[in-house]
C-alpha cells in the first residue's frame, strides 16, 4: 500500500515545533507533500528519520515554497513549470518514481486583494495547458495540495454568502470543473466519499472560532490520473491534533 499525505503548513518551523515531524513519522507515511513552507534552504529543519526530501522555495523570504519527503530517492525532480513569474513564487515540485510522479502544487490565493486574484486567474490560465500535457503523458501522476478553490457547494460550510469571495468564485469554480470533466483528472476524495461535508474541511480561518464551530473549507486535494484513482482504497482528513490552521489529506493507494 502507497501512502501520501498532503499538507498546507503554513510555516514549516511552526509545524515542526507542534510535532509534524514525528506524527507523519508514526503514520508510516510513503510520501508527504507539503506546502507554504515559509523558509528558505539555511532555515529548514533536518529531514524526519527514514526521509529524504526536495524542495521549491520562494524568492521571496517568509513566503510560500513547496516540497516532499518520502522514504525512496526519487529518480527524478523538477521544479518550477518555466514560468519565471510563477517559480519566483515556489508553487510547484514534481518528483518522479518510475513510472509514477507526484506533485506538490500551492495554487495562489485572491483573497488579500485584487491584484493577487488577478496573478491567481494568470496561474489558473498557464496551469491548464500543463495540466492536459500531464493527464495525457502516459504516465500515472498524483498532483497534491492547496489549490485554494473549494470546488462545490458541499466543499464550505458558508457557500452562500462567500460566492463572491476568492476560493469560491463562479470562474474558479467552473476552471476546476474542466480539469475534472473535460481534461479527465479525478478528485480522489470526492470519488471515495462523493457526498462528505463537513469531515472533508482542510481549512478554517482564524476568525470567529471557524475550527471549534467547523465552518470549513475543502480546499486541499489529491488530483490524479485515472489509473491511480481506481487504486485509491481509502481517504481521511486528520484532525486529532492540529500542526497548521490546514489539516492533513491521508490517501492509501494500492499500488
Amino acid at each position: 500500500m502507497l501512502r501520501i499525505i498532503t499538507l498546507n503548513l503554513n510555516g514549516i518551523r511552526s509545524a515542526a515545533r507542534k510535532g509534524f515531524f514525528e506524527w507523519m513519522v508514526l503514520l508510516d507515511a510513503d510520501l508527504v507533500c507539503v506546502q507554504e513552507l515559509k523558509a528558505q534552504n539555511r532555515d529548514m529543519p533536518e529531514n524526519p528519520p527514514g526521509f529524504s526530501g526536495c524542495f521549491h522555495y520562494a524568492e521571496k523570504k517568509g513566503y510560500s515554497g513547496v516540497g516532499i519527503y518520502s522514504r525512496k530517492e526519487p529518480d527524478n525532480i523538477v521544479e518550477g513549470l518555466g514560468i519565471p513569474e510563477i517559480d519566483c513564487e515556489g508553487r510547484y515540485l514534481q518528483a518522479d518514481y518510475g513510472n509514477l510522479s507526484v506533485i506538490s502544487l500551492y495554487l495562489p490565493s485572491g483573497s488579500s486583494s485584487e491584484e493577487r486574484q488577478q496573478v491567481k486567474y494568470y496561474f489558473l490560465e498557464k496551469f491548464l495547458p500543463h495540466l492536459r500535457a500531464l493527464r495525457s503523458c502516459g504516465r500515472e501522476v498524483i498532483l497534491c495540495g492547496d489549490w485554494n478553490i473549494a470546488h462545490r457547494e458541499i466543499d464550505l460550510k458558508n457557500w452562500k454568502s462567500n460566492q463572491k469571495n476568492s476560493g469560491f468564485l463562479p470562474e474558479e469554480r467552473a476552471w476546476l470543473t474542466r480539469v475534472f470533466e473535460e481534461v479527465g483528472w479525478v478528485d480522489v476524495y470526492r470519488k471515495l466519499h462523493p457526498e462528505a461535508t463537513g469531515e472533508a474541511y482542510t481549512w478554517w480561518s482564524n476568525r470567529g472560532a471557524a475550527w471549534e464551530k467547523n465552518v470549513g473549507w475543502r480546499i486541499d486535494y489529491q488530483v490524479a490520473t485515472e489509473g491511480i484513482a481506481r487504486k485509491a482504497r481509502s481517504a481521511r482528513v486528520y484532525t486529532e491534533s492540529r500542526f497548521s490552521d490546514h489539516a492533513p489529506l491521508i490517501v492509501d493507494y494500492d499500488f
